[in-house]
């Protein structure tokens, strides 16, 4: 079983490792910010916050590589990504394809990986 929550663009990624890994980062970044949250004005909150800020980072390029490769399966390319940007619509959009079955058959980012299993 691969790491899921590690830095990767290329590929395919299926429906039931793609909403599990995206849960997982927002839980994990609900807690980091309720720990600086909690850290208030205390001498280790700017500390705090600076390893919040770099994990936060990570999660965020986590995140754009599942949402990549989320993309790839359903055959479109991970450009795609940058509708996002359009207020409300995109965000619809891009959950609709996140939601969208596998392309059958290989692809330009690679096979199926629910043919594969």
């Amino acid at each position: 079983m691969e790491n899921i929550l590690r830095i990767q663009f290329a590929g395919r990624l299926r429906r039931n490792r793609f909403w599990p890994a995206y849960i997982v980062m927002c839980v994990i970044s609900f807690v980091l910010g309720l720990l600086v949250g909690l850290a208030g004005d205390s001498s280790i909150a700017p500390v705090l916050a600076a390893l919040v800020s770099l994990a936060g980072l990570y999660l965020t390029l986590v995140g754009l590589g599942l949402a990549a490769r989320r993309l790839h399966d359903t055959g479109r390319s991970g450009w795609w990504l940058l509708i996002g940007l359009v207020p409300y619509i995109g965000t619809i959009i891009l959950i609709v394809f996140f939601c969208l079955d596998s392309k059958p058959g290989s692809n330009q980012w690679g096979p199926n990986p629910k043919e594969l299993a």
